[in-house]
């Protein structure tokens, strides 16, 4: 069993999160329950800050708040002195009003509604980042109307296919994001951009994907776009102040993992940048990353209360536990892998493998196929690690399933950060049918 950050076991034997043990926090809250190391999240943002700082170099270290987002984990982020990345109104909206800083506040997306531009205009967030040439049209519009104009970076697709699921690389030539560096179609964005009193270029930015390992990929991205900001220069006499290379620096989920510290994967695309604008004869421009799994991902734990079992002679034992698919979509998205324990049990040794299934009513709603556990029982508390990134923000009602409740714990106190869900909010928005029958 791999515990991460502030995780341990206590002297009862229980699993034990910034101090609070999980029991009382399952007590107390009530399963499922996703709880946050929040020690955790400030050393990474505190790790990645620092070497840029140790480089001596400009740079802006932006929460993709895609992984999770709400008031609390924005608000944490400001007093980590990090910049945030959205990527919906709603995203947007969150930051609002959780006051975050809003001249740090990038705005991803490959579809941003006129409404969400429009939002973003009128907040003066610090910079859109346009994704094609629809998106150009619209904010040029919107400028224009407001009478603004709006610091941009054009998302290029580098043509570098990070070694990941399908489902989350990005940066590859046949892609839905952004511009292909290769085909014609940023130079006629940045034509575009240039000639629009709307616009402010800073820059360009690319993201690879996601759940990385290594920084060859970085690196590769960074020699593409440094040989085509030469041809730029020439031609459109432009030269960025900001390189944004994006995130997806891969965690440990299970022992299969070998993740870099989050050090390492700044001081690579520092080097890199650093080589290439050297040899080009640029200016090191401002550097931009985007972490987001890799500063919640496992800082995340979700907590579950172990219900029915079940015994398939000569297959399987199924042990199901009182969530599933509806608060970890992951598993049955991209067959993504866990680590689990039973919290109340970490001293007692495990004789038997078991398969943990889900609640919801689909075959395919399985969190953990093969995990070994001691023996178990209807009451018991499983704590599934490292579900920090994309548990919360891709939770959903199928089966008509509350969300649960998200804590976070710190130096041995607990904050409920966001409630549990109730019935009552399930059908807060349903209107009854206007019946014809008489």
């Amino acid at each position: 069993m791999f515990l991460h950050g502030t995780s341990r076991q206590n002297e009862r034997g229980h699993l034990e999160i910034g101090g609070v043990d999980v029991l009382t926090l399952a007590e107390k809250y009530g399963t499922p329950l996703y709880v946050y190391d929040v020690a955790l999240i400030r050393e990474r943002a505190r790790k990645f800050q620092k070497a840029f700082q140790e480089a001596g170099l400009k740079a802006q270290v932006a929460y993709a708040s895609k992984a999770f987002s709400s008031v609390a984990m924005i608000q944490l982020a400001g007093e980590e002195g990090l910049s945030l990345d959205v990527v919906s109104g709603g995203e947007l909206f969150t930051a609002i009003q959780a006051g975050f800083p809003v001249e740090r506040i990038h705005f991803h997306g490959n579809n941003k509604s006129p409404v969400e531009l429009q939002m973003a205009l009128q907040h003066q967030i610090g910079c859109i980042v346009l994704d094609n040439f629809h998106e150009i049209a619209i904010t040029e519009q919107l400028c224009k109307r407001m009478e603004q104009t709006v610091n941009v970076l054009l998302r290029i697709t580098p043509g570098v296919e990070a070694h990941t699921h399908d489902y989350i690389t990005t940066g590859q030539e046949d892609s839905k994001f952004g511009f292909d560096l290769h085909n014609g179609q940023v130079e006629q964005a940045i034509e575009k951009v240039l000639q629009s009193p709307a616009f402010h270029l800073l820059g360009v930015h690319c993201h690879i994907g996601s759940q990385i390992f290594d920084t060859a990929g970085f690196v590769l991205a960074a020699d593409k776009i440094f040989e085509k900001l030469t041809e730029w220069r020439e031609t459109y006499s432009f030269v960025p102040k900001v390189l944004n290379l994006g995130g997806g620096f891969g965690i440990r989920y299970t022992e299969e993992d070998e993740p870099l510290p989050a050090d390492f994967y700044v001081e690579k695309i520092i080097e890199a940048v650093k080589t290439n604008a050297e040899h080009f004869g640029f200016e090191i421009p401002e550097i931009w990353i985007e972490p987001g799994r890799s500063l919640v991902g496992d800082a995340g734990t979700t907590l579950y209360t172990i219900g029915s079992q079940k015994q398939v002679p000569g297959i399987r034992k199924y042990v199901a536990v009182d969530g599933g698919m509806n608060d970890n979509l992951r598993p049955a998205l991209y067959e993504a892998k866990y680590e689990a324990a039973v919290a109340n049990k970490l001293n007692t040794a495990c004789d038997q493998t078991v398969s943990i299934a889900g609640k919801c009513c689909e075959s395919g709603d399985m969190l953990i196929w093969d995990l070994e556990v001691p023996e178990v029982y209807d009451g018991d508390l499983l704590a599934v690690f490292c579900t920090g990134a994309y548990g919360y923000s891709m939770a959903n009602n199928y089966n008509r399933i509350p969300r649960p409740a998200v804590v976070f714990v710190e130096d041995g106190e607990a904050q409920l950060v966001i409630q549990r869900e109730t019935y009552e909010d399930i059908i807060k928005l349903d209107l009854p049918l206007k019946s014809k029958v008489k």
